[in-house]
């Protein structure tokens, strides 16, 4: 009797163990950055459901070369920059920029997502060289 229950427990712990290796294990981590041209930096803007973005300010230095990804951790946002004609979704979330100004910009989230979204703010400042 005791053979049988540690056959079944066995084997049902076989199947489950060779279904979380197929189907359940999280993504390796994947370099973004690395498939960038040579002197481009990744600048990553996570928005979420908080009504907040990842950083209150990202910073660059004038004559940097980024590009700008827009990353949704949960929700539906998108982030505008008027003044460098900055306008980043779903549908394309990723923009090419160099600096060539110092100054602080306002990013903020362009689609209605929420009570919150009015305050979903943040800056990007460039500084001098």
């Amino acid at each position: 009797m005791h053979k049988w229950i540690m056959f079944i427990l066995f084997t049902a712990a076989s199947l489950l163990g060779l279904y979380l290796l197929t189907f359940a294990l999280p993504e390796k981590p994947v370099d973004e950055s690395a498939s960038l041209p040579e002197g481009m930096t990744l600048m990553k803007v996570v928005a979420s459901n908080d009504f907040v973005f990842d950083q209150a300010e990202y910073k660059v230095k004038v004559g940097d070369k980024v590009r700008l990804k827009l990353s949704n951790k949960s929700g539906i946002h998108g982030i505008h920059i008027d003044e460098l004609q900055v306008a980043l979704d779903n549908d394309h979330p990723e923009m090419d920029l160099e600096f060539t100004e110092p100054g602080e910009y306002r990013i903020y989230c362009s689609i209605p997502c929420g009570v919150g979204h009015k305050t979903m703010e943040s800056k990007l400042i460039v500084e001098a060289a």
